[in-house]
């Protein structure tokens, strides 16, 4: 496993930058679609609990980013260093809009979802770069030095978090309000024709992304699926358990879940292809592999976890007597 990931290094992974100003509209309509169904006086009351947004930022910011190297330290003998790299990066990465569809769609609270993508965003310029050097420096030191290469000062691009917040959250946002406002009948049954068709969005999406590197997805996916399946599933987890440790209602429990689970790894390519941090000759493969593949996974397994939440009681009633059954 170790030598076929370490072959991902000598090839290029093809990232389409058109793609991404497209995949920008998309989550603006798919956002839209979830403006709809916001409260402004749920966004007051997130205030006035800030239990569960506090929890949320300290998964993403902190415990995501550790819990991250210590896997990379467990399964250093079969996780290349630009691998691992490439999963440091994605947990350093803010949450990803794609979380307050799925949040939404999953019966969490959505705007809780909203609220910390926007927080996590607009202080991915601060902890992006932090959370890279941390945990990136002491795995180049303690685990393997070859790592050192990619160990750059990120600096994210303030043109990259302006358009993340105005155009895939704050417009779309201000629009779905103003709808409402205007025409609650017709927001409402539009309510329900954008849900469905956000997840086609999000279906197509992903099959665009894979479309792009197709060749080497069949080659290589296997490994790569159950290293970033695996990584994905510990960031729901984190989410998930210190929501319930920290006693937060049931709906803020998904956010958090699937806010800490679910990561703008778009941002991560952007700063890999930048070459002004990344020269080309070092942008190595496994790192954008991992990266680029953590985009099309969240997406299925946000759908699939958001699905669970929507149609199940599995976590409000038989996980929850299993996790409280001796108190």
């Amino acid at each position: 496993m170790y030598e076929s990931l370490q072959q991902l290094d000598a090839l290029n992974i093809n990232f389409n930058r058109t793609g991404n100003w497209l995949l920008m509209i998309f989550m603006a309509v798919v956002m839209y679609g979830v403006a709809l169904g916001l409260k402004p006086q749920f966004f007051r009351g997130v205030f006035n609990r800030p239990r569960g947004m506090f929890i949320g930022l300290i998964c993403q910011w902190i415990v995501l980013p550790l819990v991250t190297f210590l896997l990379c330290v467990i399964f250093n003998s079969y996780i290349p260093p630009m691998v691992a790299m490439g999963m440091i990066l994605v947990a350093s990465c803010p949450g990803g809009a794609v979380s307050n569809f799925m949040t939404s769609y999953g019966k969490g609270n959505a705007e809780l979802s909203v609220l910390m993508s926007t927080i996590t965003t607009l202080g991915a310029p601060i902890f992006t770069p932090i959370n890279y050097a941390i945990w990136g420096g002491l795995y180049t030191k303690y685990m393997d030095a070859a790592a050192g290469e990619v160990l750059r000062t990120l600096q994210v691009p303030p043109m990259q978090i302006a358009l993340t917040v105005i155009v895939i959250i704050g417009i779309p946002v201000l629009l779905g309000y103003i709808t409402v406002k205007l025409a609650p009948k017709a927001a409402e049954k539009l309510k329900e024709i954008m849900r469905y068709a956000s997840i086609l969005i999000f279906l197509s999406v992903a099959g665009m992304m894979i479309s792009q590197n197709m060749m080497l997805f069949r080659e290589y996916i296997g490994f790569i699926f159950i290293i970033v399946f695996i990584h994905n599933l510990v960031g729901f987890g984190i989410g998930y358990t210190a929501s319930t440790i920290g006693k937060v209602p049931v709906k803020d429990r998904r956010a958090v879940t699937l806010e800490t689970g679910i990561q703008n790894s778009g941002l991560g390519l952007i700063l890999l292809f930048n070459t002004g941090i990344f020269p080309p000759e070092i942008a190595k493969g496994g790192m954008v592999f991992v990266t680029a593949w953590w985009g099309v996974w969240h997406i299925i397994s946000g759908l699939l976890l958001g699905t669970a939440f929507r149609f199940s009681a599995f976590d409000t009633t038989g996980l929850s007597k299993f996790l409280h059954r001796d108190k």
